[in-house]
């Protein structure tokens, strides 16, 4: 049943892809779009709770019998980067050409489920470069930002991409040499030598590390994002990156062989994980714009996951079936809870630009002047990606130390400084999170100052709210979920997931590492804060001693004074600076004397890490060949039958040698 759901919503993202080409109404369009993920989410909801082992054959292509089944796992990260999709596309997008917005969110989520559903090499590959085609389809249909802008980004993020495509497609020519379906591969490299295997598992991590984020990946994301709606943002931190995740799982544990090196190669997936985390936030600290933050946050939990991922692979090699599930299953609750935080927040992204037409991090007054319910949505997705409790990340970073922290269980030195490694950039991780959660809530929502402008459309409000209370949702209900997980023989888990739950309460893996669990904490949670607020109380009885605030020396406080994102995040760029190396410029323009300043300009950025040293000599080298290679284009006829006169005798000496 589950598997036809999910053939009537491709139906239904196909005739959204035909009606936005055809037709002249983009509302028609997107009903179909919409219709489509409420089938999906039923086909998610059915397919969670089933064992999804069997695959239903589609149709002939060529040789190749293109098969379909939908795993547990994938059906639990579809479903709720769906949810966010479908409260996106409710909200409506602030999109230049919704048409073209629509065909590329259709093409997007066909794709992603055919890299979640597809059973062979070829039609696998053939959706994920649908999702590619389906992100710069968003981007272009978008237009926030100048044409160029948006052009300049959708290539830069296909670039990049397709460097992981090509990755994908070497590792697929080594996996299947004898047979293209899945389930010979891991048949194939069983005899290989170790070398072989790892260097596959590489250029796997590199392939699917490209839509994740990994170093040096990540560097796509804020340009991306940063020329897009808030409406592609949630789509590409959503669904898109949940089956990418789900693709780099499968191929590591369904498609790789145990090998010896499997310990170098978990190891290697743990400091790449926690590498781009630490430097993914420590840039999203840094951003001004909503978007921009936000998408250096979608790489950093893409990166955490990555980690619980690296953490499974140590745990199998050591035959520790239970942590190598209990780790697979952490990364679901992470990308999971994800989904929802990410998807309220750009929404919540998209509602500034609505009120302010701008995406920009400053005091404006936002809440001031909304109800109080769109600060409830966007104060449960913020408490949830800065992982303070009741919300969901809170449980699923808890679960994740618990992971890393069992490195003493291992029996390989490298395994377990890989853990240790992870455990200490994780706890960095979580302090800059929680200071750049911080930064968006307090400076771009509550400040007191700016300009009043329009409320914004009700639609999008009650999306946030939505979404928002899903985040809440998804955490209190984790004990069901959790059971859910357990009871749909989710691929991987085994019986671990039994041991996060007793009851309704979430207990720790292992009882002398921790103590505390986040249900009791959430009970006890609200007795404790009675004893601040009883000491508020008790203060504000006996008396308050009011001090004016220091203002840089002056004798009253400007309104113009205000705290901004600069002098937030100011302290940590200093201390971090052989990061960051920032980049200052100060320029005055004068008129006739120096001291005649007519106008100032002032401008502060951050260096990227990999763009001078990798991107820009790899552009300069294209460009370069690009130009040798003109030569060939130089208008003769006589030129162009040349060429193809050649190319016929190297196709027949070809055919004659085979």
């Amino acid at each position: 049943m589950s598997l036809d759901l999910f053939g009537v919503a491709a139906l239904f993202w196909g005739l959204a892809l035909l009606l936005a080409a055809s037709c002249r109404s983009a509302a028609t369009s997107r009903v179909a779009l919409a219709l489509g993920i409420v089938v999906a989410l039923a086909g998610c909801a059915a397919s969670a709770l089933s064992d999804g082992r069997a695959a239903v054959p589609l149709f002939f292509s060529g040789a190749i019998l293109v098969r379909f089944r939908i795993d547990p796992a994938a059906a639990w990260l579809l479903g709720w980067g769906l949810v966010a999709a479908l409260a996106t596309v409710y909200a409506g997008t602030p999109a230049h050409r919704p048409r073209l917005w629509t065909s590329g969110a259709s093409l997007s989520l066909l794709g992603a489920l055919g890299v979640a559903g597809g059973q062979d090499g070829v039609s696998f590959l053939i959706a994920w470069e649908l999702m590619s085609l389906g992100g710069a389809a968003l981007l272009l249909g978008d237009r926030q930002g100048p044409v160029p802008q948006n052009g300049r980004a959708a290539l830069f993020m296909l670039a990049l991409l397709e460097v992981g495509s090509v990755a994908l497609l070497a590792a697929i020519l080594i996996l299947g040499a004898h047979h293209i379906a899945f389930a010979s591969w891991p048949a194939t490299l069983r005899g290989a030598p170790s070398g072989l295997i790892f260097v596959t598992g590489i250029l796997l991590v590199v392939g699917f590390g490209a839509k994740l984020g990994l170093l040096p990946f990540y560097e796509w994301y804020p340009e991306a994002y940063g020329a897009a709606s808030g409406a592609t943002g949630a789509l590409l931190s959503g669904v898109i990156l949940n089956a990418a995740w789900f693709g780099l799982a499968r191929g590591i544990f369904q498609w790789l062989p145990r090998f010896p090196g499997l310990t170098a190669f978990g190891a290697l997936l743990v400091v790449v994980g926690t590498l781009t985390a630490v430097l993914a936030i420590l840039y999203a600290f840094q951003q001004e714009d909503w978007r921009r933050l936000l998408a250096f946050s979608s790489a950093e939990n893409a990166a955490v996951a990555v980690v619980a991922l690296g953490a499974a692979v140590l745990f199998r090699q050591d035959h520790l079936p239970l942590l190598e599930g209990f780790a697979f299953t952490v990364g679901l609750l992470q990308l999971g809870g994800h989904s929802l935080a990410k998807g309220t927040l750009m929404l919540t992204a998209d509602h500034v630009h609505e009120t302010r037409d701008h995406y920009r991090i400053t005091q404006s007054r936002i809440l001031a002047r909304n109800p109080w319910t769109l600060g409830l949505g966007t104060l449960c997705a913020v408490m949830s990606l800065a992982a303070l409790p009741p919300q969901a990340g809170f449980v699923s970073e808890w679960y994740l130390f618990q992971t890393v922290f069992q490195d003493f269980r291992l029996h390989g030195a490298l395994a377990q400084i890989a853990l240790a490694f992870a455990g200490a950039g994780l706890a960095l991780t979580a302090a800059i999170a929680l200071a750049t959660m911080v930064k968006l809530f307090g400076i771009g929502l509550l400040g007191k100052n700016g300009v009043p402008g329009p409320a914004g459309a009700a639609r999008r409000k009650g999306a946030i709210l939505a979404l928002g209370l899903a985040v809440l949702g998804y955490a209190v209900g984790m004990p069901w979920w959790i059971q859910g997980l357990m009871h749909g023989r989710l691929a991987y888990a085994g019986h671990a997931a039994a041991l996060l739950v007793h009851g309704l309460i979430l207990v720790p893996l292992n009882p002398h590492f921790a103590f505390i669990s986040p249900t009791l904490l959430v009970i006890v949670g609200p007795p404790l804060a009675l004893i601040p607020l009883g000491l508020l109380a008790f203060g504000m009885r006996s008396g308050r001693r009011a001090t004016p605030i220091w203002a840089h020396g002056l004798r009253a406080l400007p309104q113009a004074s205000a705290t901004t994102a600069l002098a937030f995040s100011n302290a940590l760029r200093e201390f971090y600076s052989f990061v960051y190396r920032p980049r200052t410029i100060a320029l005055r323009r004068t008129e006739k004397r120096s001291y005649f300043i007519k106008a100032v300009r002032f401008e502060y950025g951050q260096t990227p890490l990999f763009g001078p040293a990798l991107f820009t000599p790899a552009t300069r080298l294209v460009r370069a060949l690009a130009r040798r290679a003109s030569i060939l284009q130089g208008g003769s006829m006589n030129a162009y039958l040349a060429y193809i006169g050649i190319l016929l005798l190297l196709v027949l000496g070809s055919v004659f040698w085979g």
